[in-house]
């Protein structure tokens, strides 16, 4: 696996590109934990995308959408000859719609959506039981509502055992453009492509049945006794079977 982190060898680029959820930024600090892990362990390298419509990049949030954020991927992806692509909860539509790029080796989900061509992430979260409250801003944003520090801890790090983590992860929580829910994938760039959905079985913010209904649309699945954020509560078994699916490679 040491060669998927050696950029020098035969002048190739070979490692994991991570996408991150939605109403987030910075991904680097969400994925660090599985990141550190896979360089440590096998000199992996790993990049995570700057989300436009969630104001990662010069553009406003509000004037950016799946199109801007599956173009950052894309980008990402140019970066390298082969590479896997992870993606977290709304990531895994970014995917659909951006990693139809021949670098892409395999497509891991986390607690993930698998969209078909013409499915908008509004509407594969539109029969969620218990849906996330979103509110409109006036620059044609989403942002969460009804939640503070301690509610979004109890719903999305529920097994999160670091004390700290939940004012830092608060502390990223942002509005994002209106269009990355609204815009209906042109793609589903996993047809075709091997890939594994990771289904966390404690998560309070997705629901265990629509992870199983997409995880179907995968090549593999695997069950994670987790909740929302398994990279932060178990980074070790992100990283196991991120190393395994590379080892395969």
């Amino acid at each position: 696996m040491a060669d998927w982190g050696d950029d020098e060898k035969g002048g190739r680029m070979r490692g994991v590109v991570f996408v991150h959820g939605a109403l987030v930024r910075d991904g680097e600090w969400w994925w660090r934990p599985v990141a550190e892990r896979l360089e440590a362990e096998g000199g992996v390298t790993s990049r995570a995308v700057l989300l436009p419509s969630c104001g990662e990049t010069a553009a406003p949030a509000g004037s950016a959408g799946l199109a801007d954020d599956a173009a950052a991927l894309r980008d990402t992806l140019d970066e390298f000859d082969e590479a896997v692509v992870v993606g977290h909860s709304y990531g895994g539509t970014v995917i659909a719609e951006g990693a139809d790029h021949p670098a892409v080796r395999h497509l891991v989900y986390i607690s993930s959506y698998l969209p078909d061509t013409g499915e908008a992430q509004g509407g594969i979260m539109a029969d969620e039981p218990d849906p996330v409250r979103v509110a409109m801003t006036e620059d044609g944003c989403v942002r969460v509502d009804g939640l503070d520090e301690a509610a979004f801890a109890a719903r999305f790090l529920n097994d999160v055992p670091d004390e700290s983590v939940p004012a830092e992860a608060w502390s990223r929580v942002v509005p994002q453009g209106f269009g990355a829910f609204a815009t209906p994938t042109t793609g589903a760039a996993w047809q075709g492509r091997e890939s594994t959905a990771l289904v966390c079985l404690d998560d309070m913010g997705t629901s265990v049945g629509l992870q199983r209904r997409h995880a179907a649309r995968a090549t593999h699945a695997v069950e994670l006794p987790t909740g929302h954020h398994p990279f932060l509560s178990r980074p070790d078994l992100v990283a196991s079977e991120l190393s395994r699916i590379l080892r395969s490679l």
